[in-house]
């Protein structure tokens, strides 16, 4: 079993309803011993979406602390955020996370040059191959403007909103860019994470891809992080079984949790 999920959002985030609380005690009734929130903040944004994705990172950090004191005895949690990486947010980002002690980061490609692909409107200027290849060229933008995060979220996160999703999609479709940003985040130290939110969204694979996967253990790649990327506790741990088995098969025998922006590699 998984003791620790580490991508969750709440009410803090944009895009969810959930309060903190109630993560928190689902978390403890799966038998999880540790969770990370990762709230989204993603600064300049799409201006056309209703939700506001800039996290109010104080009133975040005051109820965090206020329930890790309260849940002490019963659960570890930790301080993370997820960024929507841009390349002009760079330096922001930077100082960003100098300013709060978080445990963790994901770094994550939402944007592609100023849009989200979760709307349709990012595929209809452009075939869907085309489409697949500018998101996996800005997750490289990304990294060559910023390098702060500990792993890289969801890599084929596009592939959830493409209209055809998963039947245009394969990795060997796209190995050149896919090996070029692995080879970056293991030459960086970073990591990557499996999202199991890919099950959820009826893919039948975490993303990124199992080949994906396959190829990050062929290059060298060890970091890895395990988060169901829930907004609702109807998602807390969501598939993990799932995750372990195709993480064995692949030959990982750890997983990877952070506290204090430092990684600890636990046995799968």
């Amino acid at each position: 079993m998984i003791y620790s999920d580490f991508h969750l959002h709440t009410s803090f985030s944009g895009d969810s309803q959930t309060p903190m609380k109630d993560m928190i005690e689902r978390g403890i009734a799966l038998g999880l011993k540790t969770m990370c929130f990762t709230e989204h903040m993603d600064l300049d944004y799409d201006p056309q979406c209703e939700e506001n994705f800039e996290l109010d990172t104080d009133s975040y950090f005051q109820a965090y602390l206020c329930y890790k004191e309260e849940y002490k005895n019963k659960i570890d949690l930790r301080f993370g955020v997820e960024l929507g990486l841009q390349p002009h947010l760079a330096d922001i980002h930077t100082q960003y996370l100098a300013s709060y002690p978080f445990d963790f980061v994901i770094g994550s490609s939402h944007l592609v040059h100023g849009i989200d692909p979760y709307y349709p409107k990012f595929f209809q200027s452009n075939e869907e191959a085309a489409c697949y290849l500018e998101y996996f060229e800005s997750i490289l933008e990304n990294m060559n403007a910023f390098t702060g995060f500990d792993v890289y979220g969801h890599i084929d996160y596009i592939v959830r909103y493409c209209p055809n999703r998963k039947e245009d999609y394969s990795f060997a479709k796209y190995q050149d860019i896919l090996d070029e940003i692995l080879r970056k985040i293991i030459a960086l130290g970073k990591g990557i994470e499996v999202n199991t939110g890919g099950f959820k969204y009826g893919l039948g694979h975490p993303n990124p891809h199992e080949d994906i996967l396959k190829r990050y253990k062929e290059l060298g790649g060890e970091v890895i992080t395990l988060g169901s990327d829930a907004h609702g506790t109807e998602y807390l741990g969501y598939e993990f079984s799932k995750a372990v088995t195709i993480l064995k098969n692949l030959g990982f025998t750890y997983y990877t949790i952070f506290k204090n922006r430092q990684a600890e590699f636990l046995r799968l």
